[in-house]
């Protein structure tokens, strides 16, 4: 039987791991955002003129 610091380390693995897949998800979808909004207003302008 695994003791209760194995199991402990291997809980904090599995969170820690889920927390860096939210985290990360959200910062790609910030910078696709961030690069979305300059290609926009650039096109939004070309298409003004």
């Amino acid at each position: 039987m695994a003791s209760v610091k194995d199991i402990g380390k291997f809980f904090l693995f599995i969170v820690g791991g889920l927390v860096a897949i939210i985290v990360g998800s959200f910062m790609i979808r910030g910078t696709m955002h961030m690069w979305d909004k300059p290609e926009n207003e650039k096109s939004d302008k070309k298409n003004k003129d």
